[in-house]
């Protein structure tokens, strides 16, 4: 079925509002309050997944980091769903092909500047290794083993040299490339296609904001000053406490 993008823009624009209040649910506030503390004025203070593993345990950490992925995914999978078998007029691009990162990336930008919280949300780490693990799982299934081996690469570089935030933007960059690979081979014959072109836009956006939202980390890494993440101590913790 062959689409104008004139015909369906407020579906995307409603598609993309709608991803962004879906990023704004802020997870990390709502388990921290439950346990009756506020993460935002627990240890870096960052409403993320990264900090409640500091300061609940690697258990709350994972749960945490489970749902806000699923902010991620949800997204994606709707953007894929709603527009599938739809090819914009005159090219073979397929439409859900950018609308599952369209809809990926403003749920990312939710979590990062939620309205709901001032603008001062996580750094949407999660939410976007979420959006990049099923974004190409929805079209090409033998994607998703591999998209969980990397992931528990990122585990294990955490694991082996306590780099969090590097661990984390590594994850985020390495999947960017791993995507935009996959979608320079679909359309190499239409590489200068607007809609082509409009992807790799959003796929590198994704890598502007986590890595923005990761300044201050960069600075203190940069002059050794970063926090150690030890998955050690995490595990230690929910020992202690059972």
């Amino acid at each position: 079925m062959y689409v104008n993008f004139s015909d369906i823009w407020y579906w995307v624009v409603l598609g993309c509002v709608l991803s962004y209040f879906v990023g704004c649910f802020n997870f990390a506030v709502l388990i921290s309050n439950l346990k009756h503390k506020d993460i935002r004025s627990q240890g870096s203070g960052n409403p993320g997944t990264m900090n409640m593993s500091r300061t609940f345990g690697w258990k709350i950490g994972l749960i945490n980091f489970f749902c806000d992925a699923l902010k991620g995914i949800i997204p994606v999978m709707a953007g894929h769903l709603a527009f599938a078998g739809m090819t914009f007029t005159g090219t073979d691009f397929a439409v859900c092909d950018l609308t599952r990162y369209l809809f990926g990336l403003f749920a990312v930008v939710g979590h990062v500047f939620p309205v709901t919280m001032k603008f001062r949300g996580g750094k949407g780490i999660a939410t976007t290794l979420g959006v990049f693990t099923c974004g190409v799982t929805c079209e090409v299934g033998w994607f998703f083993p591999l998209a969980v081996a990397f992931l528990l690469f990122i585990v294990w570089y955490i694991y082996a040299f306590e780099w969090g935030s590097m661990g984390s933007l590594i994850g985020v960059s390495g999947f960017t490339v791993w995507q935009g690979v996959y979608s320079f081979v679909k359309y190499s014959s239409s590489l200068d296609g607007a809609y082509t072109i409009a992807l790799f836009m959003v796929l590198l956006a994704f890598n502007l904001i986590t890595w923005i939202a990761h300044r201050k980390n960069l600075y203190k890494l940069l002059g050794g000053e970063e926090h150690r993440t030890s998955i050690k101590k995490m595990i230690h913790k929910n020992k202690t406490k059972a």
